[in-house]
This record gives structure tokens, sequence and C-alpha cells, in this order.
């Protein structure tokens, strides 16, 4: 296992904008990467991080429950159900101090490959729903200031047509 440089922002914008690649070789390499991520993870004290991330374009990542430590891996995840709707403060390893309130489902099921090949369901609510999002968001090129940048203009496009 080998820690990863974590882009940030500031330097490494285009490639965090990047739609990632499938995964489509479930192998060694696969399993070094997830075993880097989640390496790299722990040591940034995060909850989750994803492949682009570390500059590998594939629709990888980890993430951390934060309530019982439970070690999640999604490859190729995509939401299946979300339900109901909460702001909460977000950050984001490539965007360190800053978090800013974003809204989220409260609860998601996310199917998602195993490391060799099969597949699993997995739900989570809170702060676990929250870190799936995310992660799926950066491996699709979006990162959560996006989204906190679409709910404050659709706020005022609400304010606006009050007026």
């Amino acid at each position: 296992m080998a820690l990863r440089k974590i882009l940030f922002l500031d330097g490494g914008e285009a490639r965090l904008r990047r739609v990632s690649k499938p995964v489509t070789e479930y192998n060694i390499r696969l399993s070094e990467l997830l075993d880097d991520l989640y390496e790299t993870l722990k040591k940034a004290d995060g909850l989750g991080l994803a492949a682009p991330q570390v500059g590998i374009l594939k629709r990888a990542a980890v993430v951390i429950d934060a309530e019982t430590g439970k070690r999640y891996e999604l490859i190729n995840p995509v939401v299946v159900a979300a339900d109901g709707e909460v702001a909460a403060d977000e950050g984001c390893l490539s965007i360190p101090g800053l978090y800013e309130k974003t809204k989220r489902p409260e609860r998601v099921k996310v199917r998602t490959n195993l490391r060799d090949g099969g597949v699993a369901e997995y739900e989570g609510a809170g702060m676990l729903a929250r870190a799936f999002c995310h992660e799926i968001d950066h491996l699709d090129g979006v990162l959560f200031i996006d989204r906190v940048k679409e709910q404050k203009m659709s706020e005022t496009a609400k304010n606006n047509a009050r007026k």
C-alpha cells in the first residue's frame, strides 16, 4: 500500500472536473488502488476519497462510515434510490478549509461492484448518504462547491420570483 498525493482545486481543477471511466478490469491493480485510497484517506483524516482526487480517472472510491468506522468500496457506483433532503456542512479533501451548507439526500441506496467484480447494494443515511453522494459526484467531475452554487442560484431565483 502507498500513500497517494491528493489533488487540490488550486492547480488540479482540470483533472478533478473530468468524468471518470468505468472500471472494466478487476485485478490486482484495482485492489492496490482501493488499498491506496483507503490509506491516503486515513492519513488525511477524511470520510471519503475518489480515484480522480489522486489523479486516476477511474470510477472507484472509498468511504468510511463516521459512526461505525466501516469501510465501503465503491466501484462503478450508481445511486438507485434516494429519499428526503437535508442541508449540512460539507467539505472536501481537495478543497481544504472550505465548508459550506450543501443539500443532499437524507437516505440513499447505492449499487456498486466489488473488487472481485461482484455486485452489492449499500444503504446509507445522514453522513454516510452524504459521503456516498459526494464521492459519486467526484467520479462525474462534480465538486460540492458546484452544488452549493446551484443551490444559491436556485434560492436567488425563488426569491426574485416572489418579488
